[in-house]
């Protein structure tokens, strides 16, 4: 996330909002990351995660590491975001 995102806050105002979204969220433990002031820490975790730009979503397993075929790099309506969440929660409750 950052101030000056306009996909950022597509998500929050049309994606984030919808009741199918928020509920299979739910079944996350979620963290977004300020990218506003790019800062130190900032850019540790942009350079650990090969993010090149925003807005990025990342779906991380336990250990921290990302499963990058579900990564979301651009903005997502509710439809096809909740697609990626199902996706999400089949890889993640497999392991």
């Amino acid at each position: 996330y950052a101030d000056w995102c306009a996909a950022c806050k597509e998500f929050e105002k049309l994606t984030f909002t919808d009741e199918t979204v928020k509920a299979n969220l739910s079944r996350f433990t979620k963290a977004r990351v300020d990218f506003t002031l790019l800062g130190e820490r900032e850019q540790e975790i942009q350079q650990k995660y090969d993010i090149p730009g925003l807005p990025s979503l990342l779906f991380l397993r336990a250990d921290g590491t990302e499963i990058r075929e579900l990564r979301v790099e651009q903005f997502e309506p509710p439809d096809s975001f909740n697609k990626t969440l199902v996706k999400a929660l089949r890889v993640l409750d497999g392991e």
